[in-house]
């Protein structure tokens, strides 16, 4: 039998290589998939240079950019039965797996879903047969791995529950405060799914600064996120790496106000913030949220209620223990379980084992080794 070759195939695009050399010089954190790519001696795919046709137009109304369905085109005209591809994102892998599909000997295509429960990503699937196209899907959530199951009748071995959040753990660290701080600070960050008028209302006539990184690499900003009118102790800017490391480590309590959502929005964030061993407060969703709520590694509040808001707000304020428990509780956590480390391990582990064959049966155990020689398991 051939030997397996893996191919990645990015969404959004990035370049790996310069990410990881501004890594090791501390200045950002980790990216799973350039540790993914040299494990696996994997091809990189992004969408650099392919001329897109009116077909790529047409097809990108449904889901994806013309740019995702011009590098599915050049994929499935090289890729072979041989070849395993994992998406990191529907963005990309339904395209790909739509026309791969159309092969005799078609590639194996894994699929990263962020937010498959939702009318165009349920037409996709439908529209392209993606059920019977798709190998395996990836997921963080288990609200997408249910809707999976339940709503798409997914067999157990199809999707695939990844038991952490990658958090890099050695960029996001505790540290000391800003010289210049003059009072406490309620930081945030993230545009998917924020309710920042709720923490305007709750947070205005508190003696207090809110600052927040009002930055997505994914996700564009939605109007009805922001106050109408700013409160002057809050602040929205872009933060790089550094800043926001520091934001964090400033921070007396990191607040997620979210609308409702059914896909755990706001979770990078909160496990970022847990890593600098910050307390943090989260509105209440389904899943990996409302485990940490009922555990007390968070404190949760209802949707939309700034009352609720404010008073958990001034509850960690005034109970310096209660606020040092609860960020001791979710440090531990994120080093434990919610980290880039095992993120990359149980990726890696699940790949290998879900594809392997009789020649390739030993090199699982072999990658299992590099790994933990590169000290991707410290």
């Amino acid at each position: 039998m051939s030997i397996l070759k893996y191919h990645i195939a990015l969404c959004p695009s990035c370049d790996l290589e310069a990410i990881a050399r501004t890594a090791q010089a501390g200045k950002n954190p980790r990216h799973t998939m350039w540790d993914f790519t040299q494990l696996l001696g994997a091809t990189i795919h992004q969408p650099t240079g392919e001329q897109v046709l009116p077909i790529d137009r047409m097809r990108a109304k449904i889901i994806g950019t013309p740019e995702y369905w011009a590098l599915a085109r050049k994929l499935s005209l090289q890729l072979q039965e041989e070849d395993i591809v994992y998406c990191t994102g529907e963005h990309i892998g339904f395209p790909i797996a739509a026309l791969c599909s159309t092969k005799q000997k078609r590639p194996k295509i894994i699929v990263f879903v962020n937010n498959i429960n939702r009318p165009r990503a349920r037409l996709a699937l439908k529209l392209f047969r993606l059920a019977d196209r798709i190998d395996l899907f990836v997921t963080t959530t288990s609200g997408q791995a249910k809707f999976l199951h339940h709503n798409l009748r997914f067999s157990e071995n199809r999707v695939y529950l990844l038991p952490s959040i990658p958090i890099d753990a050695s960029f996001f660290t505790p540290g000391p405060t800003s010289a210049n701080k003059s009072r406490p600070i309620i930081g945030s960050g993230g545009l998917e799914k924020r309710d920042y008028r709720t923490l305007a209302d709750a947070t205005q006539d508190l003696n207090v600064d809110v600052k927040i990184c009002a930055f997505s690499p994914s996700t564009t900003a939605s109007t009805r996120s922001f106050p109408k009118i700013i409160p002057s102790n809050m602040s929205f800017r872009f933060y790089d790496w550094c800043d926001l490391l520091q934001l964090y480590r400033d921070s007396d309590v990191v607040v997620l106000s979210l609308f409702d959502n059914n896909y755990q929005a706001g979770l990078t964030t909160m496990f970022e913030a847990m890593a600098c061993r910050r307390p943090v407060i989260v509105t209440r969703s389904p899943g990996v949220i409302t485990d940490l709520i009922n555990s007390g590694i968070v404190t949760g509040v209802n949707p939309c209620d700034p009352i609720g808001l404010k008073q958990a707000i001034q509850s960690l304020l005034h109970d310096s223990q209660k606020a040092e428990i609860q960020a001791h509780r979710g440090y531990e956590l994120v080093h434990n379980q919610h980290n880039h480390s095992k993120y990359v391990q149980a990726l890696v582990t699940k790949v290998i084992s879900t594809f392997r064959d009789t020649n390739n049966s030993s090199s699982l155990p072999l990658i299992q080794n590099s790994i933990r020689d590169c000290g991707a398991l410290r």
